[in-house]
């Protein structure tokens, strides 16, 4: 049940580490619901994650279940919580100390059970140090960091990644399996990929449809 804080530049794979988290937790029988906060407009957030009653804003024709009701006994993934708005830090706060959301425009708490693990590519803690981030609930979720290397640090893990990539777009098409060659591989690790592994992802991808041949 403890926090994860997962740290690492965009396309490192945060959501795979939290989903395996997941799967590897007593709570793997539970849904695993994700939200990207830096996706979600500031006004929608709280909508989002908390729920909201019928009428409690224009255009709320019905009740929605928010994120942390669908996440009840599995985990809720915050993606990029450092883009949360600081208004809604606060009530994230309650809802971690209290374990009980409130919909907007509801007239009484929800008790929820959910483990929420978070992920971010920016420095919280320079955050904090600019009021971008609220101290309290930095202390709330960064128990336990897991730092993510970007995917030019991680040479090693080319030919596995590549092949793998291979196998799967090759299965997503029914296509023939095609091998990527030493020399193939070499070109590909001096690449920098600012796009780390899913920017590998789609040019495995890109060389498996072009590639002429087995290899």
């Amino acid at each position: 049940e403890t926090r994860v804080c997962i740290l690492g530049e965009t396309g490192t794979g945060k959501e795979l580490v939290a989903r395996a988290i997941h799967e590897k937790s007593p709570r793997h029988d539970g849904p695993f619901v994700t939200l990207n906060c830096a996706a979600v407009p500031a006004e929608l957030i709280e909508s989002e994650l908390f729920g909201h009653e019928k009428g409690a804003f224009t255009g709320a024709a019905g009740r929605h279940i928010g994120k942390f009701e669908q996440a009840e006994g599995g985990t809720l993934f915050l993606d990029e919580i450092g883009d949360m708005p600081v208004t809604m830090q606060a009530k994230l706060l309650r809802v971690l100390e209290e374990g009980e959301v409130e919909r907007v425009g509801g007239d009484k708490p929800v008790k929820v059970s959910v483990r929420v693990v978070v992920a971010t590519h920016r420095n919280l803690e320079e955050l904090v140090a600019q009021n971008g981030f609220r101290r309290d609930l930095f202390h709330r979720i960064y128990v336990f960091p897991l730092l993510l290397p970007p995917l030019r640090e991680r040479s090693e893990d080319f030919p596995e990644l590549v092949a793998h990539f291979a196998r799967q777009v090759a299965a997503q098409n029914g296509w023939k399996e095609k091998e990527f060659s030493a020399q193939a591989i070499t070109a590909l690790q001096e690449y920098g990929w600012p796009g780390n592994v899913r920017e590998l992802r789609n040019v495995v991808e890109r060389l498996v449809l072009l590639a002429e041949g087995e290899k």
